[in-house]
């Protein structure tokens, strides 16, 4: 697989887009963003923001217009073919606003405050430019119809499939300033329960923004409840440190993996072959127990298919998925595997759901997902009894060594996490 195959994902869209639009649409909806960035400005208006390390955090307020829903489809991003952008029929700029002092920040935050308290603060992965990750946010935050405010960190990544060691060396560059992000989010009186949704190579930086908190102040602010993991480009190895580095008293984690992540497969071969977090068999009982152990739950979307063809961005992409994003996990709500159903091939590549999702939640989830849930250990190993003879037949099953057929022998042990 050619670097250029494995991990592109920029390539092909239009340039300018952030240039406000002046005509409007009615029946779009207009989501207001809190963008802060590491990244250096841009002298083009509509750029904003270049890939390149800037001195300081700036923060900025996007409001990007999403079509109506009968022109388009949920979990797309619907790039304009040619600017300026049509609002009827295209993701479009609104407005932009710098920010040069805290007074206004806390302002926007106090007029875009939802009622909850809760905000929901994401980071983008590898490959990313300035204005790819705001539209892909807008997306998700108006997909999902979450109620909690959003708020953006984005870190200088050129964009560039070339450039995988730059990007990896901008989120270590990026730590201390995601970590002042949080701690100033936690002191606001208003702000009473984060969510962060990290994608890629950015769960790289999320975590070890939160184990620098860990080990600054001796624990994670209560305040940051729930993180979720989306296609971590994490060395399952460094991920069981972290975790251990992090304390016990940390936020709830969840991790959306896939075997069939092809640009993690790149990753993986580039990074000394260790296995990544984002692409593990939770049928492989080394993986399965140390997770449990954890308390991490983790949501197997191998069998989704979705139009990303690298299978990376299942989680934004898949209807279902940003869904159960938006009024579960989101909202700070455990998905277990009483709420989905165990199926009948536990550690297949996937299992049929047909029931609800949770009472509250009141959707029909009708995409394959299989979950891992350490609320529901019992149930799990009892299932995993129950269907070992059958799971073997197919070769599904891992043996007792802990390797999985096909798959390259797991090098750590997660279960001391």
């Amino acid at each position: 697989m050619s670097l250029g195959l494995g991990l592109g994902g920029c390539a092909g869209l239009p340039e300018g887009v952030l240039a406000p639009v002046a005509q409007t649409e009615p029946n779009a909806t207009e989501t207001s963003i809190l963008v802060a960035t590491t990244r250096a400005p841009s002298e083009d208006p509509g750029l904003l923001y270049s890939g390149e390390r800037g001195p300081q955090i700036d923060f900025n307020e996007i409001v990007v217009s999403i079509p109506p829903d009968s022109e388009r489809k949920i979990g797309e991003v619907q790039w304009p073919k040619r600017l300026p952008a049509d609002p009827s029929t295209d993701f479009a700029t609104i407005s932009t606003r710098q920010f040069g002092s805290v007074q206004e920040v806390q302002a926007w935050y106090d007029q875009q405050r939802s009622p909850s308290g809760r905000v929901l603060l994401f980071v983008h992965g590898f490959n990313t430019r300035y204005e790819s990750a705001v539209y892909r946010f807008a997306q998700i935050a108006h997909d999902s119809k979450t109620d909690a405010t959003p708020v953006m960190f984005t870190w200088p990544s050129r964009g560039s499939v070339f450039d995988y060691g730059y990007d990896k060396e901008s989120t270590n560059y990026s730590r201390s300033a995601l970590e002042t992000l949080l701690t100033s989010a936690v002191a606001v009186p208003e702000i009473k329960e984060i969510t962060i949704l990290a994608h890629s190579m950015g769960t790289w930086l999320t975590v070890e923004s939160l184990r620098q908190m860990a080990i600054r102040n001796g624990e994670i602010a209560p305040k940051i409840t729930d993180v979720i993991l989306a296609s971590p480009d994490l060395d399952v190895d460094v991920f069981r440190q972290q975790i251990a580095d992090m304390g016990p008293n940390r936020p709830k984690f969840t991790i959306f993996v896939s075997k069939d992540d092809r640009a993690l497969t790149l990753s993986r071969r580039i990074s000394g072959n260790v296995d990544r977090l984002g692409q593990i068999d939770i049928s492989n009982p080394v993986y399965r127990e140390g997770l449990e152990n954890a308390g991490i739950t983790v949501l197997d979307l191998s069998a989704l298919q979705v139009g990303d063809r690298l299978n990376h961005s299942k989680f934004a992409e898949s209807p279902e998925v940003v869904k159960l994003l938006g009024q579960r996990l989101i909202a700070g709500q455990t998905v277990t595997d009483q709420d989905i159903g165990l199926g009948t091939e536990l550690g297949a590549s996937a299992l049929t759901l047909t029931d609800t999702v949770g009472s509250a939640a009141g959707m029909a989830i009708t995409a394959p997902i299989a979950i891992l849930d350490p609320n529901s250990r019992d149930a799990f190993t009892a299932q995993s009894r129950r269907f070992g003879r059958g799971l073997g037949a197919t070769g599904l099953a891992p043996n007792l060594s802990g390797d999985v057929p096909g798959a390259t022998r797991c090098t750590a042990q997660v279960s001391s996490c």
